[in-house]
């Protein structure tokens, strides 16, 4: 009988042989981007003349100082939104993003892309590294028309041919895995953008069968578009920004970008009705802001980024422009302040902050994910000890249950488990700030973030209402501290004295919890294991 082999045995030599990739491999350098083949480029000037540029300026001339803006709250119109941007584009095309999929709908946005391409339309794609593949064939395929043009973010693995020198890299190249950008923006002709918290793949656009991520974009239109489009710059010309033709081993000829094309028109006709991806196509972009039929709001607003800088030269004296804006609304509110992040984690500082809010009279309510919901155990690990001292400080707790009924796009199932993944504020329900940033120690000190600050009470308003109906008993839990009554009733029937208790109803049916409902023992038991880690810093 063979002898069984020991998962030991196997485990210490793939460590050894870890250890010897870092001793051989950690002085190893990448040139920085500027040393490569690359052209410094610009977004275009606002003032340009283009079919947006012209629909946009009498209303820009009717509301002075201020920018048009529209809030993406469904998958769908998130998806048909920015497949319209890219119809709308008549010389610049810029693409931001932290994750880009090569799925359904992905590949409905690389279509889009492409189309504009086509039309003479130049294209910038930056997409970060962590998420990225260098066997994705479509965005390599593309990659080689002559007006597109892809960069990857702070490679790390992209130049390796296999999976181990890209987990090598994370031994070799911790300080640099661990800072990402984050940043999320689409932008046409400098005149219009869209930047919010979803990512470029089918579970931010209600077409996972899996997976449904609930999330909230905004359009941006006017003035303040210029701002994103500098940010956007600041990082396509960065130092960490490298051609993707310097990294990926893939080559493709004029022949094969032609299959690609042809590909990407067949994948359109196939999908594009399923996944409700043509409807706002029927009007083009310019013509329904002409008529105001896009339904802009118009106000002031600020955008704050972060700057490369971030990871490039990376300081613990460096302070995040979006987290510190959202700092001052958040001391400066007087009614209320209402919080929806997927990943939270408040740490003392956040605690102290929300109390010295709550005790002068300032509804804090928070929205984030239960155990069973999110997608990242590890911050939910960072997030749960401060239930009870945030509780005990006068804050609202709800947590976003994980099986939604919702309508999805296309063939995917309405059963499909829900999580949450918008990342938006409001205070006093005058005041909207929306974007890529999280109320964690990642988005505040290792990851790039960017964020607008609306100064509108209507779009305050109709977030506070998202956020009201979100925090329903039917579609999160409300965590509170358990009384006097609920621990007596614990001790009656032998159970844990939990200081926490989750309600919710289902079926018209209010029910109770002692534990984190629906998360299984799986998610207990990984949540326990984090929890004793050493990686508060990295959540």
């Amino acid at each position: 009988m063979p002898r069984r082999k020991s998962p030991w045995g196997t485990t210490r030599q793939f460590f050894l042989l870890c250890c010897a990739t870092v001793f051989l491999t950690g002085c190893a350098t990448r040139p920085p981007a500027t040393a490569f083949d690359r052209e410094v480029t610009h977004a275009l000037p606002a003032t340009e003349t283009t079919p947006l540029h012209t629909a946009l300026t009498p209303l820009e001339a009717a509301h002075p100082d201020q920018s048009g803006f529209r809030v993406l709250a469904s998958g769908t119109d998130a998806l048909q939104m920015r497949i319209a941007l890219a119809r709308a584009a008549t010389k610049t095309l810029d693409m931001q993003y932290y994750i880009a999929n090569e799925d359904t709908t992905g590949k409905l946005l690389l279509g889009a892309a492409l189309y504009a391409a086509d039309h003479g339309v130049r294209v910038r794609m930056l997409v970060d590294d962590l998420n990225f593949k260098d066997i994705d064939r479509v965005m390599a395929g593309l990659n080689s028309h002559d007006n597109i043009e892809i960069r990857v973010f702070n490679p790390f693995g992209s130049a390796q041919e296999g999976v181990f020198e890209r987990t090598t890299n994370v031994f070799t190249q911790i300080g640099h895995f661990t800072r990402r950008m984050h940043n999320k923006a689409m932008i046409a002709d400098n005149q219009i953008a869209i930047v919010g918290g979803r990512n470029l793949g089918d579970e931010y656009f209600s077409a996972s069968e899996t997976l449904q991520f609930r999330d909230l974009d905004v359009l941006a239109a006017g003035p303040i578009t210029a701002d994103v489009s500098a940010s956007f710059d600041d990082y396509w010309n960065s130092s960490i920004a490298y051609p993707l033709r310097v990294l990926n081993k893939q080559k493709f000829d004029a022949k094969e970008l032609d299959q690609t094309r042809d590909e990407l028109r067949q994948h359109w006709r196939t999908n594009a009705d399923p996944y409700n991806a043509k409807p706002l196509n029927a009007t083009p972009l310019a013509s329904q802001i002409a008529n105001d039929q896009l339904g802009l709001i118009w106000a002031p607003a600020e955008f704050k980024a972060d700057l490369p800088e971030k990871i490039v030269h990376p300081s613990p004296d460096y302070v995040s422009p979006p987290m510190q804006r959202l700092g001052e609304l958040m001391r400066d509110a007087q009614k209320d302040f209402l919080i929806i992040s997927p990943y939270f984690v408040p740490h003392d500082a956040g605690v102290k902050a929300a109390g010295e809010l709550t005790h002068r009279g300032v509804r804090i309510a928070v929205l984030t994910n239960s155990l069973a919901a999110t997608d990242a155990v590890a911050v939910q690990a960072g997030y749960s000890p401060y239930r009870v001292p945030l509780l005990k400080q006068g804050v609202e707790l709800y947590e976003f249950k994980p099986q939604q009924n919702t309508p999805t796009a296309g063939v995917a199932g309405s059963r499909s488990r829900a999580s949450l993944h918008a990342k938006t504020y409001v205070i006093d329900r005058k005041i909207l700030v929306i974007g890529s940033m999280n109320l964690d120690p990642r988005s505040a000190n290792l990851n790039t973030e960017l964020a607008l600050v609306i100064h509108s009470p209507p779009l305050a308003e109709q977030v506070a209402q998202i956020f009201g109906r979100a925090t329903g008993p039917e579609e999160s839990y409300r965590v509170t501290l358990a009384d006097e009554a609920q621990f007596a009733y614990l001790r009656s029937i032998g159970a844990p004295l939990s200081p926490l208790v989750w309600t919710d109803v289902e079926n018209g049916m209010r029910r109770t919890y002692i534990f984190d409902p629906q998360a299984g023992l799986y998610r207990n038991a990984l949540t326990g294991l984090f929890s004793l880690l050493p990686v508060n810093a990295e959540l």
